[in-house]
């Protein structure tokens, strides 16, 4: 004798089930997670206690709720066993989030095919059946699809980051150009802009110029997309050394240059290193274009000085060991190791993500301070604030000639950083307000924004959000209630101070346009890989017809 066949009821809408018919009988769906059950669940006890142990989250709805549902799931196409034909449109997505990741880590676009897929293939086979292994079977990981989803992500990258910007009431760009592996020109520029509450940083293009790279073509590469360079510390460090210890930086350079310049006495350096116990068994090459390799070079020199002075007098390199050991040579490094460290330390603070031009120009103000001071007790004989030259040079007695270059090359190097910033004290005046405008008198702003910074300075509110919130954030956060002073002091911190996004990002260029894929066009791939915002992959895969891989 055959059971009963339960049927289905209106109301058993409101515990997010509709009917489907399977061969003879109905079977209730839920619209949520499409689960069918057997025909004896249909009844309310069974239904309700799917729904709220499966989707408690929704057992409060209306039943409005679970109509609109219903209304969408009769738009779908259903198959037999009652699950949606998204089958394809998983597959697709699985496929762009793929090259998402292809992307990301800058890898060649063949890898889907030739290692992802494999491997997806391989893992399912052994874990989840053969079954599962043929379902993964259908995505698309070809070299042509990789290339086509990363290029469109990137658009729709591109996009909505234009569309952010354009909504923006201010924001600022960088740009700067390189040439890759193809020796082809490539301008890439980020931009920073107000978003919600607080600032953002987005890569914006990467485009190849053609033919010219002047200022002009710069600018109508720019123009099109939207209707100063990096810093200066590499040249100052080196143009303001007295000619001296230009030469003793340059015999540096010169015996780092015969000792890894080949590699036979590259071999036996490492192994003299080695027989010695060094700590490090090697020197370092530094380049004109990343000036701060240079301090480093110059720091592992010292640091092996004796090795490399046995090195060179085993070559047979009496010239050089002579000059290398020479105590003006050994005191002048010393000197050069701390000023090229100071240098760099200055150099981080002006580069790195998020970095208001207020912050950079705070960081100068200090160190042109730490000059003065420097000179001030070099003069007087105190050498503690140079800790190599300090700990070379016995009983604190320093030549007065090497004492006499030190205090010239710190007179030159304040000249040099009060030509780049000939505005500081101006600038520190200006900003003041902005800094903090609840220790600032209405003196201190302009006269139409008068009004508006008294009603902001006597706003206790405001003043508790200050003690919490950083400079951009609050800035922000008042730019609608204050929008007068509050525009002035946003359009100040979405200055970029330095290039230094453009920079970071061309070692990304170098790792994605390597010398075996050097007919690639790069723009897609690092919108993708340096992107904060995420591609709308859903809408992707809306606008197209899935295919799957055959």
């Amino acid at each position: 004798m055959s059971a009963k066949k339960r049927k289905y009821q209106d109301e058993y809408i409101k515990f997010g089930f509709v009917a489907l018919q399977k061969g003879d009988a109905e079977v209730p769906q839920c619209v949520i997670c499409y689960k069918t059950l057997s025909n004896d669940a249909m009844r309310p006890t069974r239904l309700e206690r799917h729904l709220r142990t499966t989707h408690p989250e929704l057992a409060d709805k209306s039943q409005a709720f679970f109509v609109a549902k219903r209304e969408a799931l009769k738009r779908a196409k259903l198959d037999s066993s009652g699950t949606f034909r998204q089958q394809t449109s998983k597959i697709v997505e699985a496929s762009y989030e793929i090259a998402l990741l292809v992307a990301k880590n800058k890898k060649s676009h063949t890898i889907g095919e030739t290692l992802i897929k494999p491997s997806l293939l391989r893992a399912a086979e052994l874990i989840l059946g053969k079954d599962s292994a043929n379902k993964l079977s259908a995505i698309s990981l070809s070299n042509d699809t990789i290339k086509g989803r990363i290029d469109e992500m990137s658009q729709d990258i591109k996009e909505q980051v234009t569309d952010q910007i354009r909504a923006s009431p201010v924001f600022a760009i960088q740009c700067d150009e390189t040439r890759d592996v193809a020796q082809c020109s490539q301008l890439l520029m980020y931009a920073r802009f107000i978003l919600g509450d607080s600032v953002k940083e987005e890569m914006l293009f990467c485009h190849p110029l053609e033919t010219y790279t002047t200022a002009a073509d710069v600018f109508e590469v720019v123009s099109k997309v939207l209707r100063r360079k990096s810093t200066f510390m590499g040249r100052v460090a080196s143009k303001t050394l007295p000619a001296e210890m230009r030469d003793f930086l340059n015999l540096a350079i010169k015996v780092v240059n015969f000792i890894k310049g080949g590699a036979l006495n590259s071999r036996l350096f490492k192994q003299l290193c080695k027989d010695l116990d060094c700590d490090h068994q090697a020197l370092l090459f530094h380049t004109n274009e990343r000036w701060l390799s240079k301090g480093n070079m110059l720091g592992r020199v010292y640091e092996l000085r004796e090795e490399v002075a046995t090195f060179l007098d085993v070559q047979r390199k009496a010239d050089l060991y002579k000059m290398f050991q020479s105590r003006e040579c050994q005191l002048s490094l010393a000197y050069l190791i701390d000023i090229f460290e100071a240098l760099n330390g200055i150099n981080q603070k002006l580069q790195g993500k998020h970095i208001n031009i207020i912050t950079q120009y705070d960081a100068i103000r200090a160190f042109m301070a730490k000059l003065d001071l420097w000179k001030c007790r070099m003069e007087a004989g105190n050498i503690a604030c140079f800790p190599n030259l300090d700990s070379a040079v016995p009983a604190g007695l320093l030549d007065s000639k090497l004492k006499n270059q030190i205090i010239d090359h710190l007179t030159e190097l304040k000249a040099e950083f009060i030509r780049y910033f000939p505005d500081l004290d101006e600038k520190r005046k200006t900003w003041k307000f902005i800094r903090n405008p609840f220790q600032c008198d209405v003196a201190d702003v302009s006269d139409k924004v008068q009004e508006e910074f008294l009603e902001l300075k006597f706003n206790s509110s405001a003043e508790d959000d200050f003690e919490i919130l950083d400079l951009e954030t609050f800035w922000v956060k008042y730019l609608p209630v204050y929008p007068l002073i509050s525009l002035q002091a946003v359009r100040i911190l979405t200055m970029f101070g330095s290039t230094y996004l453009c920079e970071a990002a061309f070692s990304a260029l170098v790792a994605v346009k390597t010398k075996y894929r050097s007919k690639l066009n790069v723009e897609g791939d690092l919108c993708c890989a340096l992107s904060g915002t995420r591609p709308r992959i859903p809408d992707l895969i809306a606008k197209k017809q899935c295919q799957p891989s055959h």
